[in-house]
């Protein structure tokens, strides 16, 4: 085996570095390009997608709200039932968390039983409070021990000071 100088060491190494890199550009670099290309059209067509599936969902909030506000504009009463129907629901609803008793999930069961808003509470008759009761599984006489149709009155009037001191 020959004996190389340090200085031919270096030269050796720097060659062999020189054909390492120019063999990584002239042989990948079109495929490096390729693969960023096609990711970035499989990005862009993915927020196409997107932004569709977006604009058909507000066009369908947009028709539904329209039809939300028909009936409404044209004056006509809403039955006076304790229990907002299908009919007669709005598509919004209180947020009946902030009544003391009533968690996410009690408010689910509520909707679930077709009570939607603070109204709905405060216009229950003693006979529908013992089933609603008796629906959600709670022991008797909660809802009056827990005085949810207070509660409702008060934040469905808007007074919903009055009901922080009062309820916390």
């Amino acid at each position: 085996m020959p004996a190389f100088t340090t200085t031919e060491w270096a030269i050796l190494f720097l060659v062999l570095l020189l054909g390492w890199l120019l063999g990584l550009i002239s042989r990948s670099g079109k495929k490096w390009r390729r693969l960023y290309e096609s990711e970035r059209d499989a990005r862009a067509e993915e927020q196409r997608e997107h932004e569709v599936a977006l604009s058909a969902a507000n066009a369908r909030i947009a028709e539904l709200e329209r039809g939300r506000v028909a009936p409404a504009a044209a004056g006509a009463p809403l039955a006076g039932t304790a229990t907002s129907t299908p009919d007669t629901l709005d598509l919004t609803h209180d947020d009946l968390t902030r009544i003391r008793g009533i968690g996410r999930s009690g408010e689910r069961r509520l909707n679930a039983e077709g009570i939607y808003r603070y109204s709905d509470l405060v216009a229950l008759t003693p006979a529908q409070e013992a089933s609603l009761e008796h629906k959600l599984g709670a022991d008797d006489g909660y809802i009056e021990q827990e005085q949810w149709r207070e509660q409702a009155a008060l934040l469905d009037a808007g007074r919903q000071d009055e009901h922080r001191a009062r309820f916390g």
